[in-house]
């Protein structure tokens, strides 16, 4: 801590270690006083001081320029750096990373506050910075000067200095410049993604007021034109793929929707692969996922469906009945033809009925039940 001290004429200023005091003599600079007891004659005249400690390795002061016009002191105590209008310099004190001082910069430095390393570094058109370096500015948290961005796998960087589109980018970490130019990276994924256009309401050909639900797989193929060509290329797809099934299934009836559910327009779902290419988008598949009826409607073709299913039950009745009546007529024309087949049937009737009775008594010999049956019709 600079300690200054006057008695009756004389002026006694200590400077410690690590500091420095600019002596002043009635307001005009005299020079830059180093450590140690300094003595001054203080008759008639002004003496002061200016301290500046090298925790602060960075000359401040309005005293500036003054300096600037003694070469003496300035290469005596000063390191200056100056950079163009394409350049940047980085810092090193002591072997470490001090400081980035960006284009158009000036910069005064306490020399013995050092040692002191100068890397004047052109900076390129594309404003990007080497990654080992990059690395380093990271480490010493020096990050006012760089841009960092992150593309991670499955991702494609599209980089754009002032508006401007430059290159894109692969994954990894990139550093810029951060030189008053507006540095701009737009991050596109180039996964395949699902979209889903859901509750479009349609009209259909027979004036049946339905709701669908859409599913289309698709991935970004050209980063660049997908993000110049329009807008925003999800919301693209999601126009075109309500467009065109609008207008296809506006000229289906219901039952033709209902029974190829799964089924899409080949039509349109060509359209829409068609222009989603021209903007660097592939559609991979197109699928109905729902079609949802209103309530009347819903009740209505339930009941349509019941009576379907109740006819055919009838047929199936009936087609059952047909056959059970002509397997009876022809069991009965082989018994006719043949009696010995008659008296077997006899035989299996008896077997059933002894089986469900405690005593069964058999009239009339060796007649045969059957036969007693038909001349009993006979009268």
């Amino acid at each position: 801590m600079i300690e200054t001290k006057t008695r009756f004429i004389r002026t006694r200023i200590t400077v410690t270690e690590g500091e420095r005091a600019i002596l002043l003599i009635d307001g005009v600079l005299a020079g830059i006083l180093r450590p140690g007891r300094h003595g001054f004659w203080s008759f008639r005249r002004k003496i002061a001081c200016e301290g500046h400690a090298f925790k602060e390795p960075v000359f401040r002061s309005v005293y500036e320029q003054a300096i600037r016009l003694r070469p003496n002191l300035m290469a005596e105590h000063f390191t200056e750096v100056r950079t163009s209008a394409a350049e940047v310099a980085v810092l090193y004190r002591d072997g470490k990373l001090y400081s980035v001082l960006g284009p158009d910069g000036r910069l005064l430095l306490w020399t013995d506050a050092g040692p002191w390393r100068v890397e004047i570094i052109a900076v390129p058109d594309t404003l990007e910075v080497e990654d080992a370096l990059s690395r380093r500015l990271l480490a010493a948290s020096s990050v006012d000067r760089v841009k960092r961005f992150v593309v991670e796998q499955g991702q494609t960087g599209l980089l754009f200095i002032d508006g401007a589109f430059i290159r894109a980018l692969e994954p990894g970490l990139h550093s810029f410049w951060n030189t008053g130019r507006t540095v701009n990276v737009k991050i596109v994924d180039t996964r395949e993604h699902a979209m889903e256009v859901t509750g479009q309401e349609v009209l259909t050909r027979d004036k049946v007021s339905i709701r669908v639900n859409l599913v289309a797989r698709y991935s970004v193929t050209d980063p660049v034109r997908a993000v110049s060509a329009v807008k925003d290329y999800a919301d693209a797809l999601y126009r075109s793929l309500q467009h065109a099934f609008r207008q296809s299934l506006a000229t289906r009836t219901l039952d033709d929707i209902l029974s190829r559910k799964g089924e899409t327009d080949a039509e349109a779902a060509a359209a829409v692969r068609y222009e989603m290419l021209a903007i660097g988008i592939e559609v991979a598949g197109i699928a109905i996922k729902d079609v949802v009826l209103p309530g009347d409607m819903r009740d209505l073709l339930n009941k349509v469906v019941a009576a379907e299913k109740d006819a055919e039950a009838q047929v199936i009745r009936r087609r059952e009945e047909t056959n059970a009546t002509r397997s009876l007529l022809n069991t009965a024309r082989v018994m006719a033809e043949n009696p010995a087949m008659l008296r077997l049937k006899e035989l299996e009737a008896l077997e059933q009925i002894a089986s469900k009775v405690q005593s069964l008594t058999i009239h009339n010999g060796t007649r045969g039940l059957l036969e007693d049956i038909a001349s009993l019709s006979a009268r």
